[in-house]
């Protein structure tokens, strides 16, 4: 059985910072790290809906994926058993459905009742059967644990937006009665709504306005977000928060660093690694917007669609519909391409750390960012791997359970001065690190990312004269090389391990291309 040790306040605050580290005798090395943690201010509350989903109707993500009827992993409705199951573990708290660029071209009525209606979706280019709608949808949160979020379809009539609220929402009433009459008696009180995705303009803005109106006038309970930024230019334009602020409760940013919508590139694990501070400049250029817009406090930020790399989709941007020839050869070839996206070679510890330097980022940002989902949460470029015969669990799956899982509800500010790691022009500090309390100040959680591919960097933390000894439970995730990963013959090649550190005169090694959160707890 391993101990967690006990020391004073201040002790275990130095212990914990640390302690995500895993040598016990320190050896002379250039990488140097410095950490301190201001444990003497108040800590900030995070919301967990900064570790939800996103899943859309495009390559492998539903079907296939969650829902896969006939299958002998799957249930008598189709929902896949293992897929459930895995994600349980990662306690999604929200799952955002069904786009992305699929929403725009998408009608909720045909994927509702016993006779659906398929169609061709002329944004990705195949025949949609809608045997997964929005009551599937809402059983698969359910399942899961998580909050259903809907994004609506804004080139849809507002009226069409407002029945949706009121079929999921009301009690009484025509589409109450619709949804009653599809199986579902009770309300499935959806809470959270998007007007649209990727879309920005005069235009869709006043749109904003009136379709959050007649939402709210459905529901008053909802909370209501749009387009804000998508892509690298992370600016709000000014007259959406002049036009329609006052009806929002959050902004919807997207950005993905790696962009292989077209073509598909494969960086190695220090050109992806270079990436991992643009989180953080990105998040801090929409806080600025909101603060130039007057509106913090009142409007946060919903990082809803997120990702080191986008998905791969050549031949189709999403944005614009075209029809689809499904005997043109060109087109199905093209539509085959997306596969690459399931590649597991593609996602190596680059893609585990640069998801614990993006929770990081939110996690620093606290009192604003209050929701993110990953883009998605299976198959395509998601943390979780479906296949026919199983699950595959890629590298950033399990930081997303270590942090779902580990950490504390609060976050204490932590500064850290570290070693540059440099490749080609770009640099970034080697060590990042998040330090979190729970609500009585007795259990303690420290995540440390050393993003170096081959070297330990040596930490000191500076909290007075305090001398920190003892062990100290802790998780570890790390690979043979940087660029390890999982796949169907090796499901098991990069995975966290518990262990117990000793800590020694205030000085360990953090090991190279690593994870490490430890725990703590203080006696009072």
């Amino acid at each position: 059985m391993r101990k967690t040790s006990t020391i004073n306040t201040a002790a275990l605050v130095g212990v914990l910072l640390y302690a995500a580290i895993i040598s016990v005798k320190a050896q002379p090395t250039q990488n140097q790290a410095t950490i301190v943690i201001a444990g003497d201010k108040p800590a900030k509350t995070y919301d967990p809906m900064i570790f939800g989903g996103f899943i859309e109707h495009l390559g492998k993500q539903i079907y296939g994926g969650f829902f896969d009827p006939g299958s002998p992993l799957a249930d008598k409705r189709g929902f896949r058993l293992d897929v459930i199951k895995a994600v349980k573990e990662l306690k999604v708290p929200v799952i955002r459905w069904p786009g992305g660029c699929f929403v725009d071209s998408y009608h909720w009525q045909k994927g509702v009742g016993k006779q659906r209606q398929p169609y061709n979706d002329d944004r990705w280019g195949v025949l949609e059967p809608n045997t997964f709608g929005t009551h599937e949808f809402i059983e698969l949160c359910r399942r899961i644990g998580a909050e259903p979020y809907i994004c609506q379809n804004s080139f849809a009539s507002v009226q069409e937006m407002a029945d949706w609220v009121a079929y999921c929402n009301k009690k009484t009433g025509k589409l109450a009665d619709m949804r009653k009459r599809n199986g579902h008696p009770e309300p499935f009180n959806v809470k959270y709504w998007s007007v649209g995705n990727e879309r920005g303009g005069k235009s869709y803005i006043d749109m904003v306005r009136e379709a959050a109106v007649a939402m709210k006038k459905v529901d008053p309970n909802i909370l209501v977000t749009c387009s804000g930024a998508h892509g690298p230019r992370a600016h709000i334009d000014p007259y959406l928060f002049k036009a329609a602020g006052e009806h929002l409760n959050l902004l919807s940013v997207h950005e993905y660093w790696i962009a292989n919508f077209q073509r598909h590139y494969t960086p190695d694990y220090l050109s992806c690694i270079m990436l991992s501070e643009k989180p953080d400049g990105h998040i801090s250029s929409i806080i600025k917007s909101i603060d130039k817009a007057e509106m913090r406090g009142r409007i946060n930020i919903a990082f809803d669609e997120w990702n080191l790399r986008s998905w791969h989709h050549p031949g189709f941007s999403g944005h614009n519909p075209r029809k689809v020839d499904h005997h043109d050869p060109k087109i199905m070839a093209l539509i085959k391409a997306r596969d690459k996206s399931l590649q597991p070679s593609l996602y190596t510890m680059a893609d585990a750390l640069f998801c614990a330097s993006f929770f990081n980022a939110c996690l620093r940002n606290a009192d604003h960012v209050t929701m993110a989902n990953i883009s998605c949460l299976v198959n395509q470029t998601g943390p979780l791997y479906v296949h026919p015969e199983g699950i595959v669990k890629r590298t950033h799956f399990h930081t997303m359970a270590m942090y779902a899982n580990l950490l504390q509800r609060r976050v204490l500010q932590a500064k850290v001065k570290a070693t540059k790691l440099t490749h080609g022009p770009a640099s970034v500090a080697m060590v990042d690190a998040i330090a979190t309390v729970d609500k009585s100040g007795t259990k303690w959680a420290v995540a440390m990312i050393n993003r170096n591919p081959s070297q330990k960097v040596v930490c000191t933390l500076k909290i007075g004269k305090l001398l920190i000894d003892g062990p100290f439970k802790a998780t570890i995730l790390t690979g043979d090389s940087p660029e390890s990963y999982n796949d169907i013959e090796h499901p098991h090649r990069v995975a966290p391990k518990e262990i117990e550190l000793n800590i020694k005169k205030n000085v360990m090694n953090l090991p190279p291309h690593s994870l490490v959160i430890v725990e703590g707890q203080l006696n009072k």
